[in-house]
């Protein structure tokens, strides 16, 4: 049975769900940062996922990156997968921008996590929701 990592849970906003994937929002403010995770069991690697997954999560991840940089306008989208922290199979979609303070390095260990303010992340959860909707996208019942 799928269940989120509790490092990604801890770190991220749920904005909805896709047929595959969970769609995260990173609390780090200082980056437009999503983060796609397969909700499939003990999952590590995308080689591991089959292959009608392996196709969805693809289908997934470019419709991300897609929406992300029409909303951001970034100079370029880093996408990534690493599993030295937290193995779930999770990947990384950050947009970039040439005066951002990692530039041109990776954001890792660049700087501290800045967190959103209440009003911020209600902005940014806002924002993204909207571009999200359609396409079998599914904002999270509310509690």
């Amino acid at each position: 049975m799928f269940e989120l990592d509790s490092q990604l849970s801890a770190d991220t906003v749920l904005l909805g769900s896709w047929p595959l994937c969970e769609v995260l929002l990173s609390k780090d403010a200082n980056y437009p940062w999503c983060i796609l995770v397969p909700r499939r069991a003990n999952i590590t690697e995308v080689h591991h996922l089959g292959m009608d997954d392996r196709q969805q999560f693809l289908k997934e991840s470019c419709h991300l990156a897609e929406l992300m940089t029409s909303l951001f306008n970034p100079d370029t989208m880093n996408v990534a997968a690493l599993g030295n922290v937290v193995s779930q199979l999770h990947v990384h979609h950050i947009a970039r921008y040439k005066g951002d303070a990692a530039w041109p390095g990776p954001v890792w260990g660049a700087q501290a996590a800045l967190p959103y303010t209440d009003l911020e992340l209600e902005e940014r959860v806002s924002r993204l929701r909207a571009v999200l909707l359609g396409d079998e996208f599914q904002e999270p019942e509310q509690a």
